[in-house]
């Protein structure tokens, strides 16, 4: 059964660690994650992009795989489906279709109407009993065509935000999506700071999880980041074992090429990394 992210992490900010989104792409995604989840106990929050949710024919085929596979895993932790970076449009079909998270990323439109369509989604999740984020200034890097340059939110525009009801906020402070550039600053603390000063104990998510130095991450989740997205990490470790079984060709030995062969040892890297960033955000055991 999916649930929405509030409880778990509002019990992040309580216990001062983070639960991971981690995104998926396709069946073995899921179920690394999933699998991985469940061996460390620790509560889990699946993330889909628009991009993905298109690739995967729609949100509903997303949310019926994700309930069925939650069901025949005998997965106990809790999960939250949750809409990546949506639309305003995109949001209302992830509604529709059983998602028990979104996210509207109204950071692109003028701030009065990016708090008008906010307080309309939020009413209309919560009385479906959806959490919801919401973000303000972008963050740097490209997700899905998006792309931000590292901005770093603005703590008034933040508070007008959180004072809707969202459940939690994305705030910009330096994170980027994708891979780090050398010269990155690194994560304003600062920034984030003053944010959380003014929004109090709503739980703050850093988007770009993927290349911030694990004591910046831990620095953030002291100061009341409850919620971490992690996807091209995942990406490249997957790509890394696909590439290695491919170049000793194990892809060419016996019935190697069957797609479940192929794909196992990249299932099995996420499984790696996934771990590790739940050790890291301290996840591991709160389920």
């Amino acid at each position: 059964m999916l649930v929405s992210a509030t409880e778990m992490l509002n019990k992040a900010v309580a216990g001062k660690y983070a639960v991971g989104q981690f995104n998926i792409n396709n069946l073995e995604w899921t179920k690394a994650i999933l699998t991985t989840a469940q061996e460390n106990n620790s509560p889990v929050i699946l993330g889909v992009s628009e991009g993905a949710g298109k690739y995967m024919t729609g949100f509903k085929t997303v949310a019926a795989m994700v309930k069925a596979m939650i069901e025949e895993l005998n997965i106990t932790v809790p999960v939250a489906l949750h809409l990546d970076h949506g639309s305003y449009d995109g949001c209302y079909k992830c509604i529709e279709a059983g998602f028990s998270s979104v996210m509207f990323d109204g950071s692109h439109f003028p701030i009065d109407e990016n708090v008008a369509k906010t307080q309309e989604l939020v009413k209309v999740c919560h009385e479906k009993g959806i959490s919801i984020e919401a973000e303000v200034g972008s963050i740097g890097g490209e997700e899905d065509g998006v792309v931000g340059a590292g901005e770093i939110a603005d703590p008034q525009e933040c508070k007008k935000i959180a004072d809707l009801g969202v459940d939690f906020l994305a705030a910009g402070i330096g994170n980027i999506h994708g891979k780090y550039p050398e010269n990155w600053k690194g994560l304003d603390f600062d920034a984030l700071a003053k944010i959380k000063e003014l929004i109090g104990d709503l739980p703050l998510v850093l988007h770009g999880g993927t290349g911030i130095p694990a004591d910046m991450i831990k620095t953030a989740i002291s100061l009341g980041v409850a919620k971490i997205n992690v996807n091209t990490e995942c990406q490249l470790y997957f790509q890394e074992a696909t590439r290695k079984y491919i170049e000793a060709g194990k892809d060419l030995e016996g019935k190697g090429f069957d797609p479940r062969k192929l794909l196992a040892p990249g299932t099995e890297a996420i499984k790696v990394i996934v771990k590790e960033k739940m050790e890291l955000f301290g996840s591991i055991n709160k389920a």
